[in-house]
């Protein structure tokens, strides 16, 4: 069978877009997701979005990493929005619903503003904390960034049983200014750096505007740049959070799920 893809970037994050509505990965489809996001025998991607009719809502994003795994997904979420507005399923807002609940999105050109899910807490201290952003994420402060070792770091800490029993992503801090700030990732499901992560950026900036102020940060990823707002109650949680930066559409093409499920591919 052969399905209609498009191929998404949020700030370097990229994503396989697929309309659920016309196509079907299938009673399993993990095995063809990973086939799928693989990048040297497949489409190549962080992971696969299908949108699907939901009632009450403009649409349902359907979200895996490309390990074949669900979490909710912040630049993915985004590149969601935009391509229902390429499918004639919204127009310049939206109300959706995702693995960690609905959300609200605004589109103008090709910038998209996400509402995330409401924070009630951040734990740690010094310079690790965690918080949960729809996605766990680890975040820790450092001084140098460009030379730091992501992918080593960020692997051990992932894989902190003690700490994270199901695993966690990883992001590294920098701060440029008082309303600026560098984050690379290490992304759990993806199992290597990505050039960009919403959640996680969105985290850093929570963790970042607790410690320093602002509740507006500016975000500088190796993929691009973003933009994250929130407002901070009394009681210390975190509302009214916004994530927002580009979101575009690379190419389109078609795709034999037939012959890509005969392949047998294991994520690195």
């Amino acid at each position: 069978m052969n399905i209609t893809f498009y191929k998404y970037q949020g700030t370097g994050n990229d994503f396989i877009m697929v309309d659920g509505r016309e196509h079907s990965l299938g009673k399993d489809p993990v095995p063809t997701i990973k086939n799928l996001c693989h990048r040297k025998f497949g489409i190549g991607a962080d992971g696969l979005i299908l949108l699907k009719e939901k009632e009450g809502y403009d649409f349902e994003m359907i979200y895996h990493n490309a390990d074949g795994s669900q979490s909710m997904c912040g630049n993915g979420a985004r590149c969601a929005v935009a391509f229902a507005r390429f499918l004639g399923m919204i127009r310049e807002n939206a109300h959706f619903l995702a693995i960690d609940g609905p959300h609200l999105a605004e589109i103008s050109g090709e910038w998209v503003a996400l509402e995330m899910g409401k924070v009630n807490t951040i734990q740690g201290a010094g310079r690790d904390y965690f918080v949960n952003t729809g996605s766990p994420h680890h975040v820790r402060f450092v001084e140098e960034l460009e030379n730091y070792d992501v992918v080593g770091t960020g692997r051990k800490i992932r894989h902190d049983k003690d700490s994270y029993p199901e695993g966690t992503n990883v992001n590294f801090i920098k701060a440029l200014d008082k309303n600026h700030i560098e984050v690379r990732t290490f992304e759990r499901g993806v199992e290597d750096e990505t050039l960009s992560c919403g959640t996680g950026v969105t985290a850093c900036a929570l963790v970042y505007g607790s410690q320093v102020g602002p509740n507006k940060v500016k975000i500088r990823t190796l993929g691009g740049n973003l933009e994250v707002t929130f407002v901070k109650s009394q009681s210390g949680s975190f509302e009214n959070i916004i994530l927002a930066g580009p979101a575009k559409q690379v190419f389109s093409g078609k795709i034999s799920i037939a012959e890509m499920a005969g392949d047998k591919v294991n994520l690195r």
